[in-house]
């Protein structure tokens, strides 16, 4: 699909699970607070870091004699991974910490109610963030041509506000299952 000349819906497949942390965040948030949210980012940001080591340190060995992958091959599809984990982690961490931050404030501001608004705004604008942040740091770090910066922002941000707004329902059903397990009235959160 096209508009205007650019194409939509090019996507890495690192993209598909990435909304469902904000709404796991946003869940957070609900029940137990911005600084547990927070808490949890941070620990995210710990666990890409393990990973990245992870795949760099078996770059760093030969693979098995029988694998099915070469030195070559493993090469090709990791060597640019450190780069393009370090762009996603600087834009989730950014993107998250806005998303918390915009999440309380319209919890505060609207009392604890509209659920749907403080789940749909923050996530609308820290995925906007996130995606415009990571394929920018993408492209100065030469992973990815310019010419794919409108494209992959479009069709990045397009699919991303489509999962949060779909995944609307599903916050609704997690905060009322843990509100009625912990008993917590409207606006209120658990204190740990």
């Amino acid at each position: 699909m096209e508009i205007f000349g650019i194409k939509l819906f090019e996507l890495s497949v690192g993209i598909l699970p990435y909304p469902l942390t904000f709404l796991i965040t946003d869940l957070i948030s609900e029940i137990y607070g911005k600084k547990k949210a927070n808490q949890v980012v941070i620990a995210g940001i710990f666990a890409s870091f393990f990973s990245m080591g992870i795949v760099l340190l078996a770059g760093a060995v030969p693979v098995m004699e029988n694998s099915p992958l070469s030195n070559n091959d493993f090469e090709k599809v990791f060597s640019l991974s450190p780069l393009a984990v370090l762009a996603s982690m600087l834009a989730y961490l950014a993107a998250q910490f806005v998303d918390i931050r915009i999440y309380h404030f319209w919890k505060k501001f609207t009392k604890g109610k509209h659920l749907w608004l403080r789940n749909n705004f923050s996530t609308f604008a820290s995925q906007f963030l996130d995606t415009f942040t990571v394929i920018s740091l993408l492209c100065l770090f030469e992973i990815l041509p310019w010419d794919l910066f409108f494209g992959l922002v479009l069709s990045g941000f397009i699919f991303k506000v489509l999962v949060a707004a779909f995944d609307t329902p599903l916050l609704y059903l997690f905060v009322w299952l843990f509100k009625r397990k912990f008993n917590l009235k409207e606006g209120e959160e658990l204190l740990i």
